[in-house]
Parts: C-alpha cells; structure tokens; sequence
C-alpha cells in the first residue's frame, strides 16, 4: 500500500477479507452484522472532504465513526441501543439534526430479523423482511436521510437478500425501489460476504443437498441527493 494507505476501490466488486485496517481498531470485529471499515474509508475518500459532517444513524458498534474521524471528518453516530458512549441514543427514523446540514450519510441497516441487533423493543431488526412494514420503517430512515443531506451530497446504505425457508426475499431489490422514490443512483457495488456463519462445510454441503444458495455477497447503494431546481 503506497504511503501506507489502504486500497482506493475503482470496481464495482469490493471485496475485503478483515473487518478492520491498519492497526488501530474501527468499530468492533466481533459486533454482530458489523461493516467492513474499508467500505466507510473507500465512500469517504470519494465523496467527502476533511471538515465535512458525516451521519450515520444505525451506528451499530461505531465503525463509522472512528474511520470518519481518522480521516478529519465531522461525525455523529447514532443507534437505538448504543453499545460505546460516543453513540448518541436515537431511532433513526427521526434524526435530531437541521433540513440539509448534511454532507453524508451512511447507513448498514438490518435486512430483517436474522439477526439480533438489540433488545430494544422498536428496533427495525426485529420485523421480517417478509413483512412489508419492515420497508414501511425503512422508507422513513430514507425520508429522514434525504431531509438531512445537503443537495448533491451521498448516501451510501448497505444491505443483504434473504433465503430462509426454502423462500428467496429480494431485500436489496425492495430498498433500492424505495431509494430510487428520493435519490438520484451513482452506482451499485457488491460487497463480497467473508467470516459468515453459514461459509462452513456443513452449511455448503446443505446448500448443495437442498438445492439453495447461500448469500455471497451485500449490495452498497450508493445514491446522490438531487440537485436543488
């Protein structure tokens, strides 16, 4: 890596094996649904400059933040159950912050029940994605997105499909409808899935044997706010 920097993505297939770069920790590997901090470090680069003011309102274990502030951006990390006290307690569908004070906004949302994200009784994790409430609730993290960021500005949001009992959800395909009702698309990337539960020999052998696929990979949208006319 020149000048010890991590790698600048120019496809659209990004596929970092650790959760983590370089030897300071970004968020906390063993976080259950935890992103890839060269996904943060690889939108910021692009997108955003020193001094500008980065939100993520599904904070999770704070990857967000401690790569923004590396980098010399402004962040605020929000969640419904805060796990480190610099996340600030809040549901993101009503973001506490001013129409277009924004300069981006990044979102790794739960695509469902699968996993458990918090106790927290209002937690989007905790609706099916086979319901369509759970796209209800996430159109309204959209709106607020939308509400927050500046004109021109990007909001990138990481999701997954789902197949369980025997029946394929489009997740990914729902939410980016749903984006498409407020921003303007910059492009879609594939995140290369690594350390999951389900890539074990046993697991591949009953993807074989039951004829399913097991999820290889996320989707990261990555979408402009359109300009002011």
């Amino acid at each position: 890596m020149k000048n010890n920097q991590p790698p600048f993505e120019t496809t659209t297939l990004w596929d970092f094996p650790t959760q983590n770069y370089g030897d300071k920790p970004h968020g906390d590997n063993k976080y259950r649904g935890v992103t890839p901090a060269l996904v943060i470090w690889n939108l910021l680069q692009r997108y955003t400059k020193e001094g500008d003011l980065v939100v993520d309102p599904m904070c999770g274990s704070g990857t967000t933040i401690d790569v923004a502030k590396e980098l010399r951006r402004k962040v605020i990390g929000y969640d419904i159950s805060p796990v480190r006290p610099d996340i600030i307690q809040n549901d993101a569908r009503k973001i506490p912050l001013d129409d277009k004070s924004v300069d981006m906004v990044f979102i790794d949302s739960p695509y469902g029940d699968n996993i458990k994200y918090s106790n927290h009784p209002n937690c989007i994790g905790k609706i099916p994605c086979e319901d369509e409430r759970f796209y209800r609730e996430l159109e309204k993290v959209v709106e607020e997105s939308y509400r927050i960021l500046k004109h021109s500005k990007i909001s990138g949001w990481v999701i997954s499909d789902m197949w369980r009992q025997k029946k394929f959800t489009p997740v990914g395909f729902k939410l980016y409808k749903i984006l498409c009702k407020y921003f303007e698309t910059v492009d879609v990337i594939c995140l290369t899935r690594h350390h999951q539960t389900s890539h074990t020999k046993e697991w591949k052998e009953r993807a074989k044997r039951y004829n399913f696929y097991l999820r290889g990979f996320k989707y990261l949208f990555i979408m402009r706010k359109p300009e002011n006319i």
